[in-house]
């Protein structure tokens, strides 16, 4: 009875007052500039993201060139394109060049622009960092075909290496007829393009630790390591937390494009990737537009599943997600 007594004196939680429709309407006229400045991006978004998306019935069906997508005349396979590509000859090989060129390209790649971010963060000279910086962000900027031709220039028959090994009573090879040779190319050229750009982020995360706990670790006689170690790293963890998850989310998400124009006879067997795979059966030769989505939409549910996966375990083990 007096438990009973207790509860029923204890005080009930109060409801959160809702929002009323004149505050609603106050609300949204107070961040109508806002609101108006996003709205281009959304559009673009709407228009190029999703607006497409029904596009993927196509992967179902025996589409040609010129069908229409919902006519009477549609012809609905269910997913025998699907069954096609995984009792296809090129599915293992496809996975396999796929999957490994893409997990050697992330171990490498992926702390590469942390370990960048706190060297330059770590200079005592600004100026001299933003110069290392901005040398390091350069490459982002070179276009594939332009990089592939300076591959060329390096790698070829006729290259700078093979000019050098000529000239020291070497043989020359064509790197890019070596199957060997293509995952060191594609993966070191992709890393040193992208690893300036990506430190960005981290540079700009690293900017706004509070100088006080660098002083305050100093006045506890830490060295510029321990200050790296117990400061700037944890500062950064949660952007670092991020950028895990959308970079294993994409993990299979390689373009066909850099793939293609490296492309030889010679190293065919390691080069043709999901991607390029797509885009031939697609739109070469005689296009199987259908067989090509399907594939391309397995490609995306795994992303989504590794996607998934991250966000899940990032969530579980640290206060960070994107969700």
């Amino acid at each position: 009875m007096q438990d009973a007594k207790q509860l029923s004196a204890a005080p009930k939680r109060q409801k959160k007052p809702t929002m009323s429709w004149n505050r609603r309407l106050m609300n949204f006229r107070e961040n109508s500039p806002y609101l108006l400045m996003v709205l281009p991006a959304i559009v673009i978004v709407f228009l190029f993201n999703y607006l497409p998306i029904y596009g993927v019935l196509i992967a179902f069906q025996d589409f040609m060139p010129g069908d229409k997508i919902f006519s009477s005349e549609t012809i609905w396979v269910q997913f025998d394109n699907f069954t096609r590509f995984f009792s296809d000859v090129q599915f293992w090989p496809l996975m396999k060049n796929t999957f490994l060129l893409c997990i050697i390209g992330f171990v490498i790649g992926f702390p590469l622009p942390i370990l960048v971010s706190l060297s330059l963060n770590a200079l005592k000279h600004r100026q001299t960092g933003k110069i290392f910086q901005t040398i390091y962000t350069a490459p982002h900027f070179i276009s594939l075909v332009v990089l592939v031709g300076m591959l060329q220039l390096f790698f070829g028959r006729y290259g700078l290496v093979n000019n050098l090994t000529a000239s020291l009573g070497g043989e020359r090879i064509s790197y890019f007829l070596e199957a060997s040779a293509f995952r060191p190319m594609y993966i070191l050229s992709s890393n040193w393009q992208d690893f300036g750009w990506s430190a960005v982020i981290y540079i700009a995360a690293l900017s706004n630790v509070d100088p006080v706990h660098h002083e305050a670790a100093m006045i506890d006689g830490a060295s510029r390591f321990q200050r790296i170690l117990h400061v700037d790293i944890p500062a950064i963890m949660p952007m670092v937390s991020v950028m895990l998850i959308m970079s294993i989310g994409g993990l299979m998400g390689v373009g066909y494009e850099k793939a293609l124009l490296m492309q030889t006879d010679g190293n065919l067997e390691v080069s043709e990737l999901i991607a390029t795979y797509v885009y031939k059966r697609g739109l070469t030769g005689i296009p199987d537009q259908g067989y090509a989505t399907a594939i391309g939409l397995f490609n995306s549910v795994i992303n989504v599943v590794l996607l998934i996966i991250a966000n899940t375990t990032s969530k579980r083990f640290s206060e960070n997600s994107l969700w």
